[in-house]
């Protein structure tokens, strides 16, 4: 069990005798997602993957720390105990662990998170990442 969200099993065919590795996620209440413009939609773990996937796109970030990163959200929303959460909380959650996962994936999530429309949006966001010391 993985922070027990997940579990993984082995298991063998009895006709074949084949292996094969299963992943099961613990069944809980779907979590809705409120949308800024007041919809509300199922959460949805595979669309935030494509998101970081993309934003992480010829990037040095293994696969594995954009799902450990989803785990990390999923269990801050779980310590919430809620069956909604805002889409804003979920995505600032994911913008800081990205920030601290990979600079260039950060800006890019942040760019279509935040919906930059000015070339003094990504500016912004960029001096963020420039430690102080560089900044003089």
């Amino acid at each position: 069990m993985k922070d027990g969200l997940l579990i993984r099993r082995r298991r063998e065919c009895a006709k074949c005798k084949r292996r094969f590795t299963t992943y099961e996620y613990v069944e809980k209440t779907p979590l809705m997602v409120a949308k800024s413009d007041g919809r509300r939609e199922p959460y949805n773990r595979e669309k935030l993957k494509m998101g970081l996937i993309t934003a992480c796109k010829k990037r040095p970030v293994r696969m594995d720390e954009i799902d450990s990163l989803i785990l990390a959200v999923e269990k801050v929303i779980d310590s919430l105990n809620a069956s909604e959460v805002p889409s804003k909380f979920l995505g600032e959650e994911v913008v800081k662990l990205l920030k601290e996962l990979d600079p260039v994936a950060y800006v890019r999530f942040a760019s279509v998170y935040y919906r930059f429309e000015a070339v003094s949006e990504f500016e912004k966001r960029i001096k963020e990442l420039v430690p102080e010391e560089d900044k003089k």
